[in-house]
């Protein structure tokens, strides 16, 4: 038995009905990005994509492979841990917290304390490219670590390996996540961020990144399918989301490219019950925070090449799942996420439905936990549950 459930980073089909609490009213990742660049997409066409909804360069099609359908976040929040969480089972009624004007002085005031620093560079949401261009030669001047967020809920420490080795600075965020970020300042990740270079040609070191994420209260999916004896596998940054919880492997990965190329690898090399959770974060990292339409649109075609060799590489009687955690609407205002609906094809069912709005994420989890025998529904309703399936 194989489930395989790629996350598409960032992936959004058209606001919620809520998208007006979180300022998001009108944004639409896929269908402006379709709009603007017009990809070419014929694999995702024929799976069902466009049976979800109108969207530009991808019609409907009477026959589509995968079940299609929405999913609506109930949890409150729009990042991806919460997205991720909800995927898992868990809803969050109490959003993560977040810093729009910066951290609090009482709050850098105890990191600088308890991490033994003589003080901090930066403080403000941004771009990470950006603050590190901005404060990277102080940085090695000082030996101050350039601290930052986003419209995430997040405490990032940028610093150059040469500057604060890569054990110090993992050391330093290590201690933000025990001792500095609890309580009401319990952010979603503390997140190591090297880099090297010298001024002008900075660059991050993704591959020596490191999550340091608050891990949940109550046991995810994938806790509770491996004490059912389900091998479970994370392909980029899932296991980051959950601080390891419920996962037997985790593989880290560079991009979009690698993420599918070891996801089909997992595919391949599954022997027993296996659940693979990718998540896809070029879409999300590179073009929706940097307001990037081409590049996501490029993304997406990227991915749409992609899936012949998904399919082909899946055994009878798999599942393979293609979704989002939340919207990053690249041509939308800002660089935030964006409140809305997130896509839903389901492959390998023994016949493709309309699967409408899913009220939830967590019929994600349950859908996964009805594929293994699991018995636990985490509040949601498995996908082959619904009518259409049974006929």
């Amino acid at each position: 038995m194989l489930f395989v459930t790629i996350v598409m980073d960032g992936v959004g089909i058209g606001w919620q009905p809520d998208a007006d609490q979180y300022g998001d009213q009108g944004a639409d990742t896929l269908g402006h990005v379709l709009a603007t660049c017009r990809p070419s997409l014929p694999n995702l066409t024929a799976a069902g994509l466009g049976c979800i909804r109108k969207l530009d360069v991808v019609p409907p099609v009477a026959e589509p492979w995968a079940s299609w359908g929405r999913m609506q976040e109930q949890s409150a929040g729009k990042d991806s841990t919460t997205g991720h969480w909800e995927l898992a089972g868990l809803r969050l009624d109490t959003p993560f917290p977040v810093y729009p004007s910066g951290f609090p002085e009482s709050l850098l005031d105890g990191f600088c304390r308890e991490a033994g620093v003589a003080g901090i560079l930066g403080n403000r949401p941004e771009s990470g490219t950006v603050i590190i261009e901005e404060y990277g030669t102080e940085h090695q001047q000082t030996g101050f670590p350039i601290v930052y967020t986003s419209a995430d809920s997040v405490f990032q420490i940028a610093a150059h390996v040469d500057t604060i080795p890569l054990d110090d600075l993992y050391r330093m965020c290590e201690i933000a996540r025990q001792k500095v970020c609890t309580g009401e300042h319990g952010v979603g990740r503390v997140i190591a961020r090297p880099f090297e270079g010298v001024p002008g040609a900075w660059t991050r070191l993704s591959s020596k990144r490191r999550d340091y994420s608050r891990l949940p209260d109550e046991p995810p999916l994938q806790a509770c399918l491996q004490e059912q004896g389900v091998t479970t596998i994370s392909v980029g940054k899932v296991a980051d989301l959950f601080g390891g919880v419920g996962f037997d492997r985790t593989i880290k990965t560079e991009g979009n490219a690698h993420g599918i190329d070891a996801t089909l690898q997992e595919i391949r090399a599954a022997d027993g019950p296996t659940f693979i959770w990718t998540n896809l974060i070029d879409f999300d990292q590179d073009y929706g925070h940097r307001n990037d339409p081409e590049g996501f649109a490029a993304c997406l075609e990227q991915l749409d090449r992609a899936l012949p060799q998904l399919l082909e590489a899946l055994p009878e009687e798999a599942r393979l799942l293609l979704t989002a955690d939340h919207g990053n609407d690249p041509t939308y205002p800002g660089t935030d996420h964006t409140r809305e609906y997130v896509p839903l094809l389901y492959y390998g069912a023994a016949h493709a439905v309309d699967l409408g709005v899913r009220p939830s994420f967590t019929d994600h989890a349950a859908t996964v936990a009805a594929y293994f025998g699991l018995d636990a529904s985490f509040g949601g309703l498995p996908f082959e549950s619904l009518s259409g399936f049974r006929t």
